[in-house]
């Protein structure tokens, strides 16, 4: 299938909202110590910018998850698989999820779930995108980056069957007409 990517949000805009981001976690955040838990591989990008804005009066940790809905398609299968577990305890403390975008919610909704009974002290939510109209789970985003519309989107460490994650603004993927 043939495809091309068109430009949704420049990469000035993306570095100047993660900026934003950072500065009010940093807010939220004053004094106590955060373990940012990125879900990869797409949301290592956003991390890795995210965590640079945040100050150091508030210590960082941070931790990976590999956790799967998609496969090689542009559709959720509404089932999550973990493909990699964290490598240390989030017992007793405050976590927030960092993902490259929240869509049907069913994936984050399962992966909050699962770490509430690791017993944190509590878990928020930060993304850089979100597509509210393609919710089918209530979830609660704590921090967005952009609300983006229901299209297919890849840069910023979004991929496309694992193409385009090195782009450094996010893009829309349009499929030719054939």
């Amino acid at each position: 299938m043939n495809y091309h990517v068109e430009t949704l949000i420049p990469e000035e805009d993306i570095e100047k909202r993660i900026k934003e981001l950072g500065e009010e976690i940093s807010r939220d955040y004053q004094g106590e110590s955060i373990k940012m838990l990125c879900v990869l591989k797409g949301g290592a990008f956003f991390m890795t910018e995210l965590a640079k804005h945040i100050d150091e009066s508030v210590p960082v940790e941070l931790d990976f998850m590999d956790v799967s809905s998609y496969g090689n398609g542009t559709e959720t299968t509404g089932a999550i698989k973990i493909l990699k577990d964290l490598d240390e305890t989030i017992t007793g403390q405050r976590v927030i999820i960092i993902e490259d975008i929240i869509d049907s919610g069913v994936t984050l909704s399962n992966l909050i779930e699962l770490l509430y009974k690791r017993d944190p002290k509590d878990i928020k939510v930060c993304t850089l995108l979100s597509k509210p109209s393609r919710r089918k789970v209530h979830v609660k985003v704590d921090y967005i980056g952009f609300e983006i519309p229901d299209k297919f989107v890849v840069g910023y460490g979004l991929d496309y069957a694992q193409k385009h994650r090195n782009l450094p603004y996010i893009g829309a993927v349009v499929f030719d007409e054939e």
